[in-house]
């Protein structure tokens, strides 16, 4: 069995596309998909199964959603060796101190041409990034609630990506590892 980790995006968001994690678990029970658990309520679960394609499952998962409440949502999967990768790839460790300062921007692919000049064009004086393959890692001791770089990091990558938290991130990994 493989141990997954489904990054869901744009759920539980601001009142819109709602599916509480009760629900999400039994949905992907019943998707035969064993020892789900579930983080906090904006989608991130943990789940093992005996199928090999990453994004036939993605699609899977997203389909049955959509079947269930109307909505399809991106559903990103790493394996739990993926977030373990980017975990010890941070170029970052200070960030690790303070979780909500570091976070890890999960791409759905390697990005062919990333404009990383025009998030350094927005970019705050504390803030610092680097991208490696299909993480995008964005360090802002400040926060990045009013970040300009954090806002156009998906635009300027020209992928699809979904980000997290070092905390979460942490909590996810720790989840995997039961």
């Amino acid at each position: 069995m493989i141990t997954y980790i489904a990054l869901l995006r744009g759920i539980n968001v601001g009142g819109h596309n709602k599916l509480p994690m009760k629900e999400l678990r039994a949905l992907l029970e019943d998707m035969s998909l064993k020892n789900v658990k579930t983080y906090i309520q904006s989608g991130n679960v943990v789940f093992a199964s005996d199928e090999v394609d990453a994004d036939r499952l993605s699609a899977e998962i997203a389909s049955a959603i959509n079947a269930g409440y109307g909505f399809e949502p991106r559903v990103l999967l790493l394996t739990a060796n993926d977030l373990a990768a980017a975990m010890s790839g941070n170029p970052f460790p200070e960030g690790e101190g303070e979780p909500k300062s570091l976070h890890l921007y999960f791409l759905s692919e390697e990005p062919a041409e990333p404009n990383l000049a025009a998030l350094q064009d927005v970019q705050n004086e504390d803030e610092r990034f680097k991208l490696q393959g299909t993480v995008f890692y964005l360090h802002a001791p400040s926060g990045i609630g009013r970040s300009k770089l954090a806002e156009r990091v998906e635009r300027a990558l020209g992928v699809p990506a979904t980000a997290r938290n070092w905390r979460s991130v942490s909590k996810i990994m720790a989840l995997a590892n039961e």
